[in-house]
């Protein structure tokens, strides 16, 4: 029975039609009928049902009618599947996931789900399922039929949800598929880029606000058209609006009538690696603990991959020891990977966070201690602002360095319990009357008022300090009487701090320069970098100069070995500044004006001219085609949104594809109000009035007014309908 049940679990479905029966469409139609969506003229799906359950079949149905490829790329990935619709190259990431995500445990998991909870699950398959009935003409990749537990695969709405405690793609993929590729000998340096881009939250509290009122700031950055903005209203209690990730049942980023949330991407460590030391002993596999020998444990993984004669089978005999999956090795010894990817908890928690009705009962939202990847900054009605640097911690030994691998042959080496909430790094109410966290460290998230750093452990709060977060600092720290459109203002600050560290040492290698031939090539453009004002701006000839330049500085470095080192950004800048002679800061500026006029004929180019937005079927891009110019940058270098473009291969402009995507900026008063934005527009369908509906907004920071109260929804009202229908 269990090898038929693994035969059923992975086999791959691609190109059987699944039929669904009448049972099951009665049951959908009976439910559609229960379900009322109403669009706004924005397009915006507000999602009223009697029940809890009723809204997320009408939510799913709705993210599926916006763009049911989205969903289904998203469980594809989760359920290690991604091979099965776009072939051998995605083997290594499929693998990465179905060692560390097991169907069974999600499947166990759904059967012991509380009832009431069972009922969301159970919605949130017949919503997907109902709108395949309904849409013949849309063909899945991959996954005909949607089951209740697969949620229970993706229980996180970040977008970095998998924690692999530093292991990489290519070390798992020539560990147990491509044996012959080079063994791994030291850290894997897999990070894209000398810091890690992320996202913003900034909690106001009303000692600061105009009204006395607390404001929340909602900016996360993300690939464009990550997430999608959503209400879902019910007769039990629900009211949450915001950003919701494609496939998911709960409002990741967003608020209720009483509080709201904001997720960055956390560093705290909760996932960790272990040296095994392994033999071959009476053939088979085992590993060194505690001075006795353990029996690697093995399970059957069966992957698929499509080739044009069909799909291909690879199966793979994966390893285990009680820490977890072995997901490579490194200088002989296999590392394993202790990690809380998933989990019921942390989904059930998603849930109940987005029905809290203030501080106390968000925080037991907390309390579950299953949220593995995010920071959240919180405000509410009552005036409360709060901040919580991860969620779930693992207890362990302060004395080691958990950002590298350790002993796994030490049984004082294992993770010993969780952290209580109040525990770990946090800030509630704090005197500064404001929180920020910009994906940095929580030791300077509150001015003054930031938590001591002495009194945690640095497994806790690992995080380096970026130009983000300093420029969010120097606008908050004398801020007063702000309003919402100060707080945007705010939040779409274009300052590049990062060019405070590093334009001084450009200029003092040219002004100590002695090379006349030098001088003078470069006279000009150092001159337009010394009377910039090192703000990002669509008009600006220094801001296209100066991320040229930098961007060849950065290359210069080695990529960071881990995460905790890439958040440094700071300390990277420096090490551009220390670790770079002043003939080659120049030869860069010189080959900067290079790359320019040989792209564009003159290296005099303002910044909207070479970074564009543009939206086009299939996110392609297309210098002939209509795009806007943009004054927004990269975060990297210090700018609060984030805008990060790259050009094509066919391309000579550089295109958004990443950065600002849902913003909220929330006032909660005795009436809720609040301002939104989204990259481009509500829908995926090109042609449709909400395409590109928003995209000038978005790129000026000019948010449109959220309609939250079922009278303003009406008097708004573009389209209502039943699911279905």
């Amino acid at each position: 029975m269990k090898q038929l049940l693994f035969f059923l679990l992975l086999a791959p479905v691609a190109g059987i039609a699944q039929n669904f029966s009448a049972k099951e469409i009665n049951r959908w139609e009976a439910r559609a009928h229960k379900v009322t969506i109403i669009r706004d003229t924005w397009g915006i799906p507000h999602i009223y049902g009697k029940t809890d359950a009723d809204a997320v079949f009408g939510l799913l149905y709705a993210q599926c009618e916006e763009d049911f490829g989205k969903v289904e790329r998203n469980y594809l990935e989760v359920l290690g599947r991604q091979a099965e619709a776009d072939g051998e190259s995605k083997l290594n990431y499929d693998l990465q996931m179905r060692l560390i995500e097991d169907s069974a445990d999600a499947i166990r998991d759904y059967e012991r789900s509380p009832e009431w909870f069972k009922k969301l699950l159970n919605a949130f398959a017949d919503g997907i399922n109902y709108y395949l009935y309904k849409h013949p003409e849309v063909h899945p990749l991959v996954l005909k039929r949607f089951e209740p537990w697969f949620h229970l695969m993706f229980t996180d709405g970040s977008v970095s949800a998998t924690r692999t405690g530093g292991i990489g793609l290519d070390e798992i993929g020539s560990f147990y598929i491509n044996k012959d590729a080079a063994k791994a000998t030291a850290w894997n340096h897999f990070y894209d880029g000398t810091e890690l881009r992320g996202s913003n939250g900034f909690a106001i509290a009303p000692s600061r606000s105009a009204t006395k009122n607390a404001l929340l700031y909602i900016n996360p950055h993300v690939p464009f058209y990550f997430r999608t903005e959503v209400h879902m209203i019910s007769e039990e209690g629900l009211n949450a609006y915001g950003a919701v990730t494609w496939g998911q049942m709960f409002v990741y980023q967003g608020f209720n009538e009483h509080c709201g949330w904001m997720h960055t991407t956390s560093y705290a460590d909760v996932a960790d690696l272990y040296e095994e030391k392994v033999t071959r002993q009476n053939n088979q596999w085992v590993y060194a603990y505690e001075e006795k020998q353990k029996p690697v444990r093995t399970k059957k993984i069966l992957l698929h991959y499509k080739k044009e004669t069909g799909m291909v089978a690879v199966p793979v005999e994966a390893f285990y020891t009680h820490h977890g999956p072995v997901m490579g090795s490194r200088n002989g010894k296999w590392l394993s990977l202790k990690e809380n990817n998933r989990s019921l908890n942390a989904l059930i928690q998603s849930w109940v966070s987005t029905k809290a009705n203030g501080f106390e009962q968000f925080k037991k939202a907390m309390m579950l201690l299953s949220n593995t990847t995010n920071n959240t900054v919180y405000a509410d009605d009552k005036g409360n602002i709060a901040y919580w640097h991860g969620d779930f911690v693992p207890v362990r030994d302060p004395k080691l360095d958990w950002t590298l691998p350790v002993d796994g042959t030490k049984s004082s080496n294992e993770w010993k319990g969780t952290h209580p909430l109040d525990e770990i790094v946090h800030l509630y109410n704090p005197a500064s009357g404001w929180i920020q966290n910009c994906n940095s460290t929580p030791f300077t998230a509150a001015g003054e008022s930031s938590p001591d750093k002495t009194k945690y452990p640095a497994y806790m709060a690992p995080d380096g300090q970026n130009a983000r977060a300093l420029n969010a600092i120097r606008l908050l720290k004398d801020a007063r009487q702000l309003t919402l459109d100060d707080l945007i203002k705010i939040g779409y600050n274009r300052y590049m701090l990062a060019f405070d560290i590093l334009l001084p040492a450009l200029f003092q290698a040219y002004d100590a320069s002695t090379d006349q031939n030098i001088k003078q090539q470069l006279k000009e453009p150092v001159e337009l970098l010394k009377a910039w004002n090192k703000t990002a701006d669509e008009h600006s000839m220094a801001t296209a100069l100066a991320v040229d330049w930098a961007t060849g500085v950065g290359l210069l470095l080695p990529k960071a070995r881990t995460q905790e080192e890439a958040s440094n950004a700071l300390g990277r800048f420096q090490e551009m500044v220390n670790n770079t002679t002043a003939q080659q800061k120049l030869k860069l500026l010189i080959q900067a004006l290079k790359n320019l006029e040989q792209t564009f004929g003159d290296w005099r180019q303002p910044w909207g001219n070479i970074n564009r937005y543009q939206r086009l079927a299939g996110n392609q891009f297309d210098d002939k085609q209509p795009s806007l110019p943009s004054s927004l940058a990269s975060s990297r270098w210090g700018t609060l949104p984030a805008f990060e473009s790259r050009s094509a291969a066919n391309t000579k402009k550089r295109y958004g594809v990443s950065g600002n995507s849902f913003i909220a900026a929330v006032e909660f008063g005795k009436k809720l109000r609040a301002k939104t934005i989204v990259t481009g527009g509500q829908s995926s369908r090109v042609g449709s009035p909400h395409f590109t509906d928003q995209a000038a907004m978005f790129l000026t920071g000019r948010f449109k007014d959220v309609f939250f109260y079922k009278e303003d929804i009406s008097q708004h009202k573009e389209q209502e309908y039943h699911p279905g229908q």
